[in-house]
């Protein structure tokens, strides 16, 4: 477990909200699994900057992940050893945070997104 509980900034969710809308997702916890792999494909450092958690969308890890709960581990961890960074859970959570927070941005900033079907050619490359 990366981290316990996760809090998002009042920035994040008004995006959540406008993706929830434009795709139908219900489920903050969803929108925000796709907006943390799609941030960690990018294979780049998320910028270092301080995150307000100030909204009331929070979570904990394990309805973040649900079942899959240890592959976002995995996949965290995996990601800051490619970039040469260490494992403990200070790093860990640092840059789940800013991944989270950077693909929340990503996700929401693309006027590709209008439907459920370009968040998934997105995710896939189809066009």
């Amino acid at each position: 477990m990366i981290i316990k509980q996760i809090k998002l900034s009042n920035v994040s969710k008004d995006r959540l909200g406008r993706l929830k809308g434009k795709t139908g997702i219900k489920n903050w916890n969803v929108l925000c699994r796709w907006a943390l792999c799609y941030s960690l494909s990018e294979n780049t450092m998320p910028t270092d900057l301080p995150i307000i958690a100030d909204s009331n969308v929070e979570m904990s890890w394990y309805t973040f992940g649900g079942e899959y709960s240890d592959l976002y581990d995995a996949l965290m961890i995996a990601w800051c050893k490619r970039m040469n960074l260490p494992t403990d859970e200070e790093t860990l959570s640092k840059y789940f945070k800013l991944h989270l927070e950077r693909g929340i941005a990503h996700l929401s900033g693309t006027n590709f997104i209008k439907n459920l079907d370009d968040l998934v050619h997105l995710a896939t490359g189809e066009e």
